[in-house]
């Protein structure tokens, strides 16, 4: 039988198309955006307060989770002003947490900076996401003294570690932390350089924070965070 390649034409064409949309994915249909950068630089806040939209965690004893205040420094990364965790005493279980209060997000983009300042128990500090509250949370912190960088998930108070990576940790400069969580997926970096890439499931969406623990005092500048849609 002969074939008309005239009309085997539309029918090839048709499941190329098929075969690209199909190696594409769903980039092909709809491209991630993205909501715009929400930032703190602190540097518009009254020293020796704690800015308005933060709020403090209790610790396990009921007292409050640290001495959070805004503090003038010359060793700030973006001058004047620091977020700064000044209460340089706490036992080791002591988690030092204060808490963005109106935002909510799931998927998202968060980093901050922080400078070690002094800690013999403990030093340095990390960001929260995901949390329900000052006790439900996944953390992402730093420690100078160990020489690492970890991640948890936070259930009713207690750290469940997920990953270890040790990394030398200089405690005369800033240094970021960064989060990116997609879904379950999870990719932590350290000084823009990737040191995590998991999944977990515990917690779905809610609060951003800063944390420390036992008597780390430590820096905060320039927290910032996006929603990824």
């Amino acid at each position: 039988m002969e074939v008309d390649p005239t009309n085997s034409l539309p029918r090839i064409v048709t499941g190329l198309l098929a075969i690209f949309a199909v190696a594409l994915g769903p980039v092909a249909v709809r491209a991630e955006t993205f909501s715009p950068w929400q930032e703190w630089n602190f540097d518009q806040e009254q020293s020796g307060v704690l800015p308005g939209q933060f709020s403090i965690g209790t610790l396990f004893d009921g007292r409050q989770a640290g001495d959070w205040q805004i503090l003038t420094t010359d060793r700030a990364k973006s001058p004047p002003h620091v977020l700064a965790q000044l209460m340089a005493k706490g036992a080791e279980h002591a988690y030092k947490i204060t808490l963005v209060k109106e935002i909510v997000a799931s998927d998202l983009n968060l980093e901050v900076a922080f400078l070690p300042i002094q800690g013999n128990a403990d030093m340095g500090g990390g960001l929260i996401w995901r949390a329900a509250d000052d006790r439900n949370y996944y953390l992402t912190r730093a420690n100078p003294l160990e020489q690492n960088i970890r991640v948890y998930r936070v259930v009713n108070g207690v750290r469940h570690l997920l990953e270890n990576f040790n990394q030398t940790i200089d405690v005369k400069r800033w240094h970021t932390l960064r989060v990116i969580h997609r879904g379950c997926d999870i990719s932590i970096f350290y000084d823009d350089k990737q040191v995590f890439g998991l999944c977990d499931k515990t917690f779905q969406t809610g609060k951003i924070g800063l944390w420390t623990k036992s008597d780390a005092v430590t820096y905060f500048d320039d927290l910032q965070v996006q929603r990824l849609k």
